[in-house]
């Protein structure tokens, strides 16, 4: 083939036979370039080449050392209309403009292979033969025909058509003699601009570009979770029994299967190229980013979620997230799990056989299949204005229903959590209204609704087992089981009265009437936060307290929020030492909150 050959103008007429009469065989992971079909003696179409001063290479002798420059040269073929002899390009197509290669074979009874694979889109597409002057033989004497004659016939003559498809599979031509003339392949997309790719070779027999399908191209599913598919698939012959380079990619998405790997490409953006294959032992979920350091910006975490935060939709559909679908190579082995999928999702799942040599890719038959549901928590229900203690395990989770059985305009949500910091989620009839952290006692406002009915999710901390008191109530505050409890719950200590033997300290009240008690315990000068965090129990109440511990209780309130902090004393304390102090707040039911602990030292020396 040489590679100095241009073929025809644009301006050749566009296609205007109907490819739908014709029967559309399916190349769907086929094996051996597809179907054959009996032309004229089997003819079928290889490399154009249109003679531009320069005398026609003979396909069945083709030169190696030229083919070799040829390919590592990309900007030989880059938009032109001449097909290179063994080697795929790639192409790009507009919508309704048809595209047009050419190429020569100067001998009868060559041996010829087609293959066209559409990536965006389907393609209709169609070759033909056109029969080649006496005088533009490769053995002819005299000068070659020129140029502007041979664009002329091929516009004229429509030549023989050998073979047509119209669809968006894999599909070949091959046939194993052709006769010599001048082959043409015209494409056509006419739902959109697409990209597509062509090869071609005349030397199909030994090339074999594309990694063969094993008798079994099915890809199966062998177990299935919540958030885990495993997949297997049979090898390919072409890396055990030829000795080519073969490694396998996966194609995960949420829409359909692909028929082949350009057009899972075409579905990806450039920045979503191929992921590394995982270390030893591990697989790799693709749908984990974080781990290449990228952060999905796709996801609501982290974000307030508020009633009134309504987007408008999009006029044109968005393009495909990275979590949509994924692409993940593999190296050579033939089973893979993918992890970290959503429950109760249907999957998609694509195994490719990529010749790592020449990039060519073959695919296998794919599969979906749908994870498993998130298995059903036990829902307990919530009496109005009943104190529950719930236990969480480590990771786990609670569901608490709660269904007030009269109309109400407000719903008091108080959580008490009494180790570490856990995530509150309340649905009212299925939409979320409430989702927030809470660590020690958190009191929630939620507007009611007439027969409305509350979903309550309660998720434990990662670092160990959590212990809450939870109460909801549509009830005043004056009737609740817990104490009012004002948003600041710190205790102040005062620096400047702060003496050898004592030290004073205030704390915020409520306009409710509420008894608290006070306590301390000498703890050693390196006790920190973290340890004080460890060794209490938020909802442990003042019985829990030894009786030596105790320094006084009292009744406090105030009409005016503003005015509503007192103050108190504590003496009998010894120079230089540290003291743990703990307010507790004494409900009309008997249920207690603790304030933030305080941790004070007396001065050594007065």
């Amino acid at each position: 083939m040489s590679s100095c050959m241009r073929g025809p103008e644009r301006s050749l007429q566009p296609l205007t036979q109907d490819f739908g009469d014709q029967e559309a065989p399916s190349a769907r992971g086929l094996p051996h370039f597809g179907r054959m079909r009996q032309g004229r003696g089997w003819s079928s179409a290889l490399l154009l080449l249109l003679g531009l001063g320069c005398w026609a290479q003979k396909l069945p002798t083709r030169d190696e050392g030229l083919f070799q420059m040829q390919i590592r040269d990309k900007s030989l073929f880059h938009d032109s209309s001449v097909v290179p002899d063994g080697a795929e390009i790639s192409g790009y197509i507009f919508r309704d403009t048809p595209k047009r290669y050419y190429f020569v074979v100067e001998e009868d009874n060559t041996p010829l292979s087609v293959t066209v694979t559409p990536c965006d889109a389907p393609l209709e597409w169609k070759l033909t033969l056109q029969e080649l002057p006496e005088e533009s033989s490769g053995e002819a004497s005299g000068e070659p025909e020129p140029l502007d004659q041979q664009k002329q016939q091929v516009t004229v003559d429509e030549g023989t058509d050998l073979f047509s498809y119209k669809g968006n599979d894999v599909e070949s031509y091959v046939s194993t003699s052709t006769p010599s003339g001048l082959y043409q392949l015209e494409l056509l997309s006419t739902e959109k601009d697409s990209n597509f790719k062509v090869y071609a070779t005349t030397t199909p027999e030994s090339d074999q570009p594309y990694p063969q399908l094993p008798y079994d191209p099915r890809v199966d599913v062998t177990a299935l979770g919540r958030t885990t598919v495993t997949l297997a698939w049979k090898p390919t012959p072409t890396g055990s029994l030829m000795g080519q380079p073969v490694q396998y990619c996966v194609v995960i998405n949420k829409e359909h299967n692909f028929k082949s790997m350009c057009a899972a490409e075409a579905k990806m953006s450039n920045d979503d190229a191929f992921m590394l294959v995982p270390k030893p032992g591990r697989d790799f979920s693709p749908f984990d980013f974080e781990r290449f350091g990228f952060v999905p910006s796709y996801n609501g975490f982290g974000k307030d979620r508020g009633l009134t935060s309504n987007k408008i939709s999009r006029v044109y559909p968005p393009k495909p997230k990275a979590s949509d679908i994924q692409k993940v190579c593999i190296g050579n082995k033939n089973i893979f799990t993918v992890s970290d999928l959503k429950p109760d999702t249907q999957y998609y799942f694509d195994v490719f056989a990529v010749n790592s040599a020449t990039n060519t890719s073959t695919a296998y038959v794919g599969t979906f299949a749908r994870t498993k549901e998130e298995a059903r928590q036990k829902t307990f229900d919530l009496k109005d204005g009943k104190v529950s203690n719930v236990f969480i395990k480590r990771k786990g989770s609670k569901f608490l229903r709660f269904a007030p059985v009269s109309s109400h305009q407000r719903v008091t949500l108080f959580v008490h959590s009494c180790l570490d910091t856990v995530q509150v989620q309340v649905r009212r009839d299925g939409k979320l209204v409430l989702s927030q952290n809470a660590e020690g006692v958190r009191q929630f406002q939620l507007r009611g609704k007439p027969k409305a009915k509350y979903l309550i999710r309660l998720r434990g901390s990662r670092k160990g087992a959590s212990t809450l008191k939870v109460l909801a109530t549509t009830r005043p505050s004056s009737k609740h089981p817990f104490p009012s409890l004002p948003e600041d719950t710190r205790i102040k200590a005062f620096d400047k009265l702060r003496t050898c033997t004592s030290v004073t300290v205030a704390w915020l009240g409520t306009q409710d009437r509420n008894k608290y008690c006070i306590y301390r315990k000498e703890v050693a000068d390196n006790y920190g936060e973290e340890q004080r965090r460890r060794e209490q129990n938020q909802c442990a109440g003042p019985e829990s307290r030894r009786k030596s511990e105790k320094v006084l209780c009292k009744y406090f309130h105030s009409p005016n929020l503003q005015k509503a902090v007192t103050t108190e004393t504590i003496k009998g304390l010894e120079p230089g030492k540290t003291y743990l102090l703990d307010v507790y707040v004494v409900g009309h039911s008997g249920h207690s909150v603790k304030y933030q602990s305080k941790l004070v030292k007396t001065r050594k020396y007065c």
